[in-house]
């Protein structure tokens, strides 16, 4: 695969994944301080992500751009690390128990479901 089509893959995908981004922050819009919308797009980006990349029967049916467009594209421009640092500082100047609780369930919540979808892919590919 050339650069030029791992490029244009990228680019489509992140085009895709930016726009479900903003729309899940959309659907999250309310009176509350807390980043729910954020925490949803990494938390399920966590899920697919590691699902992608461990199922070997997904990555062996699917062409190198159709791949890297769904993983470093469309999942990679979905999730947000920057936003979720800048909300954390954000929440910390106003509840730094808040704050602690987003990094926590942040972290616990995306390992625990890099976990899950490593176990699901794996399941899949034993069946």
């Amino acid at each position: 695969m050339k650069i030029g089509g791992q490029l244009l893959a990228v680019g489509i995908g992140g085009m895709l994944g930016a726009m479900g981004r903003y729309t899940v922050s959309l659907l999250f819009t309310s009176s509350t301080d807390f980043p729910f919308a954020t925490l949803t797009v990494n938390l399920i980006g966590c899920f697919f992500l590691s699902y992608l990349l461990n199922n070997k029967q997904v990555k062996s049916r699917l062409k190198p751009e159709a791949f890297i467009a769904l993983s470093t594209g469309l999942i990679g421009s979905f999730t947000t690390f920057s936003t979720f640092a800048v909300e954390t500082i954000e929440l910390m100047t106003r509840n730094f128990f808040l704050a602690a609780f987003y990094v926590v369930l942040s972290v616990i919540g995306g390992l625990g479901l890099c976990y899950l979808g490593f176990k699901v892919a794996y399941r899949r590919h034993q069946n």
